[in-house]
């Protein structure tokens, strides 16, 4: 188990630590996010044991979040990325960002990918271009599979 990789600025915080996490507080965002609409609680809570989530903090309150599925030596997926609405515009979604992209168990992955509706800007300025060769990428895909669970 590798240590907690956290950064400080200001009164804010980015951290690995998994004891940090509020599953409430990313279930209360997540649930009602375009791409996880109605996820359960139980579904976030088990995701996040097998992932490498950076939490960000004000404080002691969870404000935002990014999860990366990783073997953490050829692949990482990045995903619910989020910075709570109160607290966007504020170079917080960048900085969470960096601090993803420094961690020392993401360095010189093969393949890093992502999927999102609105947030190419944000994820250029790292690195990430539209799929190269689309008709080589496949997948099983399950919109709103976690609406039909209500």
């Amino acid at each position: 188990m590798t240590a907690a990789f956290e950064t400080k600025r200001d009164n804010f915080c980015i951290s690995t630590d998994p004891a940090r996490l509020d599953v409430d507080a990313m279930h209360g965002f997540l649930s009602r996010a375009y791409w996880s609409e109605g996820i359960p609680r139980e579904t976030i809570a088990r995701a996040i044991q097998n992932s490498l989530c950076f939490g960000l903090y004000d404080g002691s309150r969870q404000i935002g979040l990014a999860r990366v599925i990783t073997d953490k030596a050829t692949f990482a997926y990045l995903c619910d990325v989020y910075v709570l609405e109160d607290y966007q515009g504020n170079g917080l979604g960048t900085w969470l960002m960096t601090v993803v992209f420094s961690h020392p168990e993401l360095q010189n992955l093969r393949r890093f990918s992502l999927v999102t509706r609105d947030a190419h800007g944000l994820y250029e300025k790292f690195g990430f271009q539209r799929v190269a060769e689309p008709g080589r990428h496949m997948e099983i895909a399950r919109p709103g599979i976690y609406r039909r669970h209500d």
